[in-house]
């Protein structure tokens, strides 16, 4: 499943729980500062105020392996300043939300609210904040204890260690609410679990507005979560309110579709993805007695698309098109987006990053991304990172793929857009390379990325077959020159059908000198256009199937040459229903791969920057 369960700790609910306010130096060098005039909040790293007067939290990236005070030590970023705000008990709240007729509950209908749980810091009377929210299904469910099940997840009026401890640590004492919903028919949310459906949307859109509308914020929201929670950001900005400014979706998908299917070929997942989700948050109750009318075709879509897309087993309803978010937020959205992806997911892979980031832009959206080597995590997660031990799968990218410093961008990020101070932050793409080397670039794939064509009877290669019992493996010649490849490659391959009305290649590419994996790629040939419109397939018939890559950022010397492997299915997806017979390949001037390459001096080019180094910490 794309989604995790959010365990969460218990939190002090007394209003009097002071958060820490003590910088992590020396009360000598404190009182120095203060003798100087100087701001705590200036203090950057070893650099002397009066070589800045800039923010603390807006050092450029360039600077920041150089800053201290960044809590190594606590497994997560932190922020190095200590904000001056006690946080409040919390408070709940239902809000009601009017649904259209066709939204409305088919099994037990009951008033439609939505809960949300609100912590808010103890600011001087007249003081307004801003709210972060986190909202997802994953609050308080569970078995309700009964045998073989386990209890219940924590409730939302307990900071989840997902974004809401995060945020309650770091954030709330410097002027933010943090907010914790759950979505319709999960938590003590009515109605019924619509699984990002249009009912889900709308409750999350109104949440959103009840926030921006309380006489005690400053009217501006902002979203923020991982997975399932970062999805619902999405689905607030499709028809958002106007107090929504910014989310953070972290790997969330911009579609249902387009998370279980690539080019048309379907993960494992797929088949039974709407039941379980709705397993999972099942509290085996009368509450389950709550149904949404798209949960009686939810669980066919993915069976019938796999196995008849074809013959319009993909149209049949408007499942998927109600559940495709990208194209509302990039049609309705005003606010920005700080996209963050992990370059080596394979739960929400990153092409549902690139090219949404350049399609934002295009579309007026200010928007920021970071996006390292590890999978389907936080940027700031490094016992976690660590676990990524296998090559050609982020382990080259570790120890440095672990951004301590994210709470500062991120902090940057709030600090104008929720707040309106200081400068705008620059709009960019922090990239790690496979390596684990950084790069900044304007966009990405970058601007100056130019094509590399390499015609297939240029390579050396074995086999012509690929079914469920043969492969083909296709050898690219090693280049005089460093191939940068920063983009997605595509791979325009001539490939025929047998005796059956479909087909599907799987495509794996190495470092072959190294023998290193450094991507891969995947086609139903009903879409061998790309997109999600399949076509007819006719037996014995040649087509040209216009593979892409997932987004890649990776260095092949000089010297190494590349190979591709080519079978029917690979990882987590679903072998074609054509697999035992298979399709030929024709490898030679008819198909062509094409490599997006940039070039970057990997001594001087002003791209690089060092992030903090806290592996070299002493304990």
């Amino acid at each position: 499943m794309e989604d995790e369960v959010f365990e969460a700790e218990i939190m002090p609910e007394s209003g009097n729980y002071v958060l820490n306010i003590t910088l992590a130096a020396t009360f000598s060098v404190s009182i120095i500062f203060l003798m100087l005039g100087t701001s705590i909040g200036q203090i950057l790293g070893e650099k002397s105020v009066e070589e800045t007067s800039q923010n603390w939290w807006e050092v450029p990236l360039q600077e920041r392996s150089s800053m201290t005070n960044l809590g190594f030590e606590e497994g997560r970023s932190v922020l190095p300043v200590k904000g001056t705000y006690e946080v409040l008990t919390y408070t709940e709240h239902f809000i009601e939300v009017e649904l259209p007729l066709s939204e409305e509950d088919a099994g037990f209908p009951e008033d439609d609210l939505m809960h949300v749980a609100i912590w808010r810091p103890n600011v001087p009377d007249g003081v307004k904040v801003p709210v972060i929210m986190s909202i997802h299904p994953y609050y308080d469910f569970g078995g309700e204890g009964m045998p073989g099940v386990g209890e219940d997840s924590n409730p939302n009026t307990i900071p989840d260690r997902g974004v809401g401890k995060w945020i309650y640590d770091n954030f709330i004492s410097h002027g933010y609410a943090l907010a914790q919903a759950s979505t319709f028919g999960t938590g003590q949310s009515t109605h019924c679990q619509d699984v990002k459906g249009l009912g889900e949307q709308i409750g999350i859109q109104a949440v959103v507005d009840w926030l921006g509308k309380q006489n005690w914020t400053n009217g501006n929201v902002g979203l923020m979560g991982k997975s399932y929670a970062g999805t619902t950001n999405w689905e607030a900005a499709q028809n958002p309110s106007e107090h929504l400014k910014t989310i953070v979706p972290i790997s969330g998908s911009i579609g249902v579709q387009e998370m279980f299917y690539r080019n048309g070929s379907s993960e494992f997942r797929a088949l039974g993805y709407d039941a379980a989700y709705w397993a999972a948050t099942s509290d085996l109750t009368t509450d389950e007695l709550r149904v949404c009318q798209d949960d009686l075709q939810g669980p066919l879509n993915p069976f019938t698309t796999h196995l008849w897309a074809h013959y319009g087993g993909a149209e049949w309803n408007d499942y998927w098109d109600e559940r495709r978010h990208l194209p509302d937020v990039l049609a309705n959205y005003k606010g920005s987006v700080y996209l963050v992806w992990g370059m080596q997911d394979w739960n929400v892979d990153p092409y549902h990053a690139f090219p949404t980031y350049q399609l934002m832009r295009d579309a007026g959206i200010p928007a920021r991304g970071i996006m390292g080597q590890w999978a389907h995590n936080y940027p700031d997660q490094p016992s976690t990172h660590e676990n990524a031990t296998s090559p050609g799968f982020g382990a080259e990218a570790y120890p440095e793929m672990s951004r301590m410093d994210w709470a500062i961008d991120l902090f940057w990020w709030f600090e104008y857009w929720l707040k309106g101070n200081g400068v705008m932050p620059e709009l960019h793409v922090q990239m790690q390379r496979h390596d684990g080397r950084w790069h900044v670039e304007d966009t990405w794939p970058p601007e100056d990325m130019y094509w590399e064509e390499i015609t297939l009877d240029q390579a050396t290669s074995t086999g012509s077959a690929v079914s469920a019992t043969s492969s083909v493996t296709v050898t690219i010649p090693a280049s005089e020159n460093d191939r940068f490849i920063s983009g997605l490659p595509t791979l325009h391959l001539s490939a025929s059908t047998g005796l059956c009305d479909g087909g599907q290649i799987f495509a794996t590419m190495y470092d072959a000198t190294e023998n290193l994996r450094i991507g891969h790629a995947t086609m139903d040939v009903r879409y061998r256009d790309g997109g999600y419109e399949a076509k007819t397939v006719v037996p014995l018939t040649t087509y040209n199937m216009q593979m892409e890559f997932n987004p890649m950022d990776v260095l092949v010397p000089a010297g190494n040459e590349i190979r591709i492997e080519l079978t029917e299915t690979g990882m987590d997806y679903l072998p074609s229903p054509c697999a035992a017979i298979g399709m030929q390949v024709n490898l030679d001037s008819s198909s062509t791969l094409s490599l997006p390459l940039i070039d970057r001096d990997e001594e001087t080019a002003p791209e690089w920057f060092e992030v903090p180094n806290w592996w070299d910490v002493e304990e």
